[in-house]
């Protein structure tokens, strides 16, 4: 490795910041909020958008943290309200979100695996709602913006709800125009289902962000939505309650990493029908994206819809209990573009929120190479991946003077992107 290269992975190692100025969005703040589906934003992707993006997978890494820093919830009382660590301090934590389970584990299994304590547990943590509260950063983004952070699967019960994959219809929506919209039954159980002491997800939310939109009246607001894997999932959920349920509601925008697909065409329909954009980050060799559902290619149902057997497949979609459907606009990544990264590093790398960051960092467009000066710091990806790391840098690594050991403290404040 040539001294230059040792010197750049020495300073993509390092915790201190590179000078990275956040550009002002101003008019342009609906643009990259979705309002055109981004387009010409993506291929090339713009280097704001890459900052937006990276940002709020960084506000779902919060959600982890905190989770499972603490992912416990008591079952005899409410649950106290958690501190979340924001890697954004122009924004401030507003309410806690919990998902619970409509299914339960055998009472045979705390006998017979007594440790397992959080994992089997109902309800659990799986989200906030918070709101930009920097004057300077509202200036700067042209609007007050309101996130709704949701992490992944962590407990045994929603890892049992994920498998709980046949479509079923959307409680309280009768709306055909745009098809019978249905979404996976343990997504929406998570959505809908009330604890013994919280609200449902969906309940939660709405009340909420009702709230926060009676607090800010008059001023101009967003809501953005974002989610890895589960989250992700859910986000589209949470997404399509808002739009309904809640009146004057401002733009909707989903940002989801690594997420699986969630309903039929017909519920596709009916989220394109609301306006809610969203915007799916997807690596190519991420098989979580893949499933549920019948194909597991978008381009061999897309070639089929444009075929003879249009007709069929529109059958399909109504009857079927695995006609699944993606949603939104796609920015796709993939791991054998990244240099650090093994072409074939394993299903758990390839769906690792940090992988996806470091990808999108590193994206310019579907025909270029990684960008030379991407400036995300790799230690978090060192940490949770190493394994997949080439053995040119993790020997590397071993050479350098840093301690990386005393970067396993968070938050991490890694470097967002900078325009080149």
């Amino acid at each position: 490795m040539s001294p230059r290269r040792l010197s750049r992975l020495q300073q993509l190692l390092s915790k201190s910041q590179e000078s990275s100025p956040r550009n002002n969005l101003g008019h342009r703040w609906r643009e990259y909020h979705g309002c055109s589906d981004w387009g010409g934003l993506l291929d090339p992707l713009d280097e704001n958008l890459r900052r937006e993006v990276v940002r709020y997978g960084e506000f779902i890494q919060a959600a982890y943290h905190c989770f499972h820093s603490d992912p416990a919830t008591p079952e005899d009382e409410a649950p106290l309200p958690r501190h979340v660590t924001l890697p954004d301090r122009s924004y401030k934590v507003t309410k806690s979100l919990y998902a619970t389970s409509s299914i339960g584990l055998p009472k045979w299994v705390d006998e017979v695996a007594p440790d397992l304590g959080w994992m089997t547990q109902r309800t659990s943590w799986i989200g906030y709602v918070a709101v930009c509260n920097d004057p300077r950063e509202i200036l700067r983004m042209g609007r007050r913006d309101i996130v709704i952070a949701l992490r992944g699967t962590a407990t045994c019960l929603e890892w049992a709800e994920n498998m709980r994959d046949l479509l079923v219809h959307v409680p309280g929506q009768t709306d055909t125009a745009h098809g019978q919209p249905k979404v996976e039954c343990g997504f929406l159980s998570l959505h809908k289902t009330q604890g013994a002491h919280v609200q449902s997800l969906a309940e939660s939310v709405v009340e909420e962000i009702q709230r926060l939109l009676d607090l800010y009246k008059g001023e101009t607001l967003s809501i953005t939505v974002t989610g890895h894997s589960l989250g992700a999932a859910l986000a589209l959920l949470v997404a399509d309650e808002l739009s309904t349920c809640v009146a004057e509601v401002p733009p909707v925008a989903v940002f989801s990493f690594g997420g699986p697909r969630v309903g039929n065409r017909g519920f596709a329909n009916r989220i394109n029908s609301k306006h809610v954009k969203v915007l799916r980050i997807v690596n190519n060799q991420d098989l979580i994206t893949r499933v549920p559902g019948l194909f597991v290619s978008e381009t061999i149902d897309s070639s089929l819809r444009n075929s003879s057997a249009a007709p069929v497949l529109d059958v399909l979609d109504n009857n079927m209990p695995w006609a699944y459907s993606h949603v939104g606009t796609e920015l796709r990544v993939d791991t054998k573009m990244s240099p650090y990264l093994k072409p074939d590093a394993d299903v758990a790398c390839c769906h690792d929120l940090e992988a996806y960051l470091h990808l999108v960092d590193g994206y310019l467009a579907s025909n270029s190479p990684f960008r030379a000066n991407a400036k995300r710091s790799l230690v978090k990806l060192l940490q949770e991946q190493k394994s997949n790391i080439k053995k040119l840098y993790t020997s590397k690594v071993k050479g350098l003077t840093l301690n990386v050991e005393r970067e396993k403290g968070f938050p991490m404040p890694s470097c967002l992107p900078s325009p080149s």
